[in-house]
């Protein structure tokens, strides 16, 4: 699979990975998963009870879909409380994989460093695969790959904010620190605009949701993010030209046709 997005050992064609919470209705969820081409949902355990009738009912919009399934531990305050969802996402939803979220403050819902540690060091102890929710902070990014995590998830901005990229400059460090590791900006981006800027520093993928689920038209957004991260994996593969802070003209002088002056 030409670049293809590879995450703990799996190939996926799409780099937007989508959440499935708020949505007006299961019908323009399912809509929105179409058009954005995701191949990835994520799922919160606590909002969708498997042994519901309406847990069930979701199960199956998200099995339809063809979407591989990423439960999260969404409201997660401590390590423990994330183990033991992640535990239970694993038996209700029959995979190994985690988002891990643990939730340090309550008005910006930045993770707990010393919690997600904790638990990621926990979780990878036991055989899951995973996906810890962070900031930019380098030496966490360290200690998170050396308890067992393959992918990092570092936020543009607070969950739900729309505000784009906060710290380009964190960003860029993330990635040069390490280029070799699949790392996805979650949570933040509102505009298909902030995902194109996210691509072009080099990020392999996109997690959102707000931005889509609380559109005027979520498919249509859907739709437009799906083209957003296309066109900015895209750019940066074609290595951008390096900013300059003088003009250089299109047109170069040698060769310019132009009138001799009169003797």
């Amino acid at each position: 699979m030409q670049d293809a997005l590879t995450l703990y050992g799996e190939n996926f064609s799409s780099r937007l990975l989508l959440g499935t919470a708020r949505y007006p209705s299961p019908s323009i969820l399912a809509e929105a998963i179409r058009a954005s081409q995701s191949q990835i949902v994520t799922v919160s355990l606590r909002r969708e009870a498997g042994g519901s009738r309406a847990g069930q009912g979701f199960w199956e919009l998200v099995r339809a879909s063809g979407a591989r399934v990423l439960p999260n531990t969404a409201g997660c305050r401590t390590a423990r409380e994330a183990v033991t969802t992640a535990q239970m996402a694993r038996e209700v939803f029959a995979t190994d994989w985690i988002k891990l979220e643990v939730i340090g403050d309550e008005d910006t819902l930045q993770p707990d460093p010393f919690g997600l540690l904790e638990a990621a060091r926990s979780l990878s102890s036991e055989g899951f695969h995973v996906f810890p929710y962070m900031t930019e902070d380098l030496v966490l990014a360290e200690k998170l790959l050396d308890v067992g995590c393959r992918v990092l998830m570092p936020w543009a901005a607070p969950i739900g904010s729309g505000r784009g990229i906060n710290n380009a400059f964190g960003l860029r460090a993330l990635r040069a620190r390490f280029p070799r590791v699949p790392l996805i900006v979650d949570a933040g981006i509102g505009a298909p605009s902030h995902a194109t800027a996210a691509m072009e520093l080099g990020y392999d993928a996109i997690l959102l949701n707000t931005a889509v689920a609380r559109a005027g038209d979520p498919t249509t957004m859907a739709r437009a993010f799906c083209h957003a991260i296309e066109a900015g994996r895209a750019a940066y593969l074609a290595q951008p030209m390096t900013p300059r802070d003088l003009a250089e003209p299109s047109t170069p002088l040698i060769g310019r046709a132009f009138d001799e002056e009169a003797p």
